[in-house]
């Protein structure tokens, strides 16, 4: 499949939350595109295999701007310039609905999903627009185009990401930077373990099977599927795509 997509030789990509599922996809095809990754997470993410040419890591919490700053400086050191931002570092937190959340677990989803999306766009923007152009893709969800019971604090969080993201390609178009998201139907990975835990009441099974019931192409997508969109995003292919929200859903938000 990466032949069908735009290379991304010697280009750099900066890709958050990397230790995670679509995070560590992301990574590994924009490798075999030819780019070069500069990996970050809460704790120092490893990808066992990858050339040591190609890729660094660096610990870092999004939330921290003097932790992103650093990685940007870190990624210009080791690399020379940031084509490509990935800013795919979230969380689910803990899920309930509107009037059961404590304040402290509603800020924490919103201080990951888009303080630090909006900290990684900040700290890689002066560097895109003096190179003259770069693509910045920041993972929303479908839960970014539809709203879902019990899940208030993500919901939330997830359609501020694509209102950051419109606002951000209106600001930066006339510099040559896109900015798009990509948002996620229900995925086999951790994430979605987590939600079918909280939200299935003892029966992940059964919830996996009912939200199953509710896409379309009746299956979770994987990691790898989500990273190929995300790649065609930062390549020239999407040369013209900015603002935009691409839904990776299965036909979920179609219902």
């Amino acid at each position: 499949m990466a032949e069908a997509l735009s290379r991304l030789d010697g280009r750099v990509a900066i890709v958050t939350g990397a230790a995670g599922g679509i995070g560590s996809a992301c990574a590994r095809l924009f490798v075999d595109l030819g780019a070069k990754v500069m990996l970050t997470d809460r704790e120092q993410p490893t990808l066992a295999g990858l050339p040591e040419a190609q890729v660094a890591a660096v610990a870092a919490d999004c939330t921290s701007e003097s932790a992103m700053k650093a990685v940007v400086d870190a990624t210009v050191q080791r690399f020379g310039t940031i084509d490509i931002l990935v800013a795919n570092a979230g969380i689910e937190g803990v899920l309930g609905g509107v009037e059961s959340l404590g304040a402290e677990e509603f800020e924490r989803v919103l201080r990951v999903n888009v303080i630090g999306v909006w900290l990684a766009m900040k700290h890689v923007i002066p560097l895109m627009k003096a190179a003259g152009g770069g693509s910045i893709v920041a993972l929303s969800s479908v839960a970014g185009a539809v709203g879902f019971p019990g899940m208030a604090a993500y919901v939330a969080s997830k359609h501020a990401v694509f209102g950051l993201v419109k606002t951000a390609a209106l600001e930066l178009g006339p510099a040559n930077i896109r900015v798009n998201a990509v948002a996620p139907g229900p995925v086999d990975n951790r994430m979605m373990q987590s939600l079918g835990d909280q939200l299935g009441g003892g029966d992940s099974k059964g919830f996996r099977t009912m939200l199953e019931s509710m896409v379309p192409m009746k299956r979770y997508g994987t990691n790898e599927e989500i990273a190929r969109l995300v790649a065609f995003l930062s390549g020239d292919a999407a040369s013209y795509c900015t603002g935009g929200l691409y839904l990776a859903d299965g036909g979920f938000a179609a219902g």
